[in-house]
Order: C-alpha cells, then sequence, then structure tokens
C-alpha cells in the first residue's frame, strides 16, 4: 500500500448496525492512512464536558469572546486528553501541522489556540478532543464487514453544517435516504 491511499481524507459513515455506541451515526474524517493503520476525527459528535473556555483557562491563554464560541468535540476514544484541531489549508504551523489533502489540515499543537485567543487562527475549523484510531488492516476489515460507508469530504460538510444534522447530509451525499437505509448488509 502507498503512503497516500483513497481513504486519507474521506468520510467514514456509521452504518445503522454499528456494534460500538461511541462511533454510533458518527462521521469521521480519516486525517491518515497507511499500511500501519487509520487515524481519523468524529466531526458530529459535540461534548458536553469541556468548553473552549475551559481549555483556555486550564491552559492560561487569554482570550476574546469569540474565541471561546467554538464548541468541543469527541474526536474519538484514542487519547481523549490530547486536543486536535482539524482547519483549512489557510493555517499552517508547518512541522506541526498534518496536511491531510488540499482542503484540510490537522495541528494538534498549543501554537493553534494561542492564534484563536489572539483571532489569528484559521478560518474554518473543528477542535476535537481524542482521535478514533484503527490498527494494521483494522479499518479494512469494519469496511468489509459494512461498518461502515465512505464518501468524498467537502469543506461545507466537515465545518458548515449543524452537529445533529452531520450524519444525513453524508449520506445524502451518496444518494442515500436514511429511511431506506438497512442495518444489515451482504454480499452479491
Amino acid at each position: 500500500m502507498s503512503d497516500v491511499t483513497p481513504l486519507t481524507g474521506k468520510l467514514l459513515i456509521a452504518m445503522p448496525a454499528m456494534g460500538d455506541p461511541r462511533f454510533e451515526r458518527s462521521v469521521v474524517l480519516v486525517c491518515a492512512h497507511s499500511e500501519e493503520g487509520a487515524m481519523g476525527l468524529i466531526l458530529n459528535k459535540p461534548t458536553d464536558d469541556v468548553t473552549l473556555s475551559d481549555l483556555f483557562e486550564q491552559l492560561e491563554i487569554e482570550a476574546g469572546p469569540e474565541a471561546r464560541r467554538m464548541k468541543v468535540h469527541f474526536g474519538g476514544p484514542v487519547e481523549t486528553g490530547r486536543g486536535f484541531v482539524l482547519h483549512g489549508p489557510d493555517y499552517d504551523a508547518s512541522e506541526s501541522t498534518l496536511t491531510v489533502d488540499a482542503r484540510f489540515a490537522m495541528t494538534a499543537t498549543l501554537d493553534i489556540l494561542e492564534a484563536f485567543a489572539r483571532g489569528e487562527g484559521p478560518g474554518q475549523a473543528l477542535m476535537a478532543l481524542g482521535y478514533a484510531g484503527w490498527g494494521a488492516g483494522q479499518l479494512e476489515a469494519e469496511l468489509a464487514q459494512n461498518a461502515w460507508l465512505t464518501a468524498d469530504a467537502t469543506p461545507e460538510l466537515v465545518f458548515a453544517r449543524d452537529d445533529a444534522g452531520k450524519w444525513q447530509a453524508a449520506l445524502e451525499t451518496l444518494g442515500i435516504d436514511t429511511l431506506m437505509l438497512s442495518g444489515s448488509g451482504g454480499r452479491a
């Protein structure tokens, strides 16, 4: 498998029969995928436990009210104490920014939070605590078991839609009506 795979920069859409409640009705942007495994961020599960104001206070960062309005999401069950900011290509902290593709990048350093506090962060962003991770071959096995559908990601879907509507909106990009979606899959 090459370093760049068809899943990097794609959306994973949880099927109705998803067995893991942490991923139920979730939409995940795959940020990296290689033969060693995959890493992504859940896009549609805001957390009520932590606010950006809480993070600024904990990290002793002075921030104005505009910066404090960003929601914090549950990015996945791995390293839930670590923050990740998914954003557009208009922000680059050089070696600490992972370029996902031409539309998305991810930064996991304090610099980006300080930039938000100063009003200098990226124009589009999603803050997440934790990430979704898969070991070698694990995601491919889940796809073969019909646990996920894959779709193209768009900045509009990733950043601008309300969280509650992202799952349905992602399915609609594939032309799928959620009422017609079965919880079981098969092979022809």
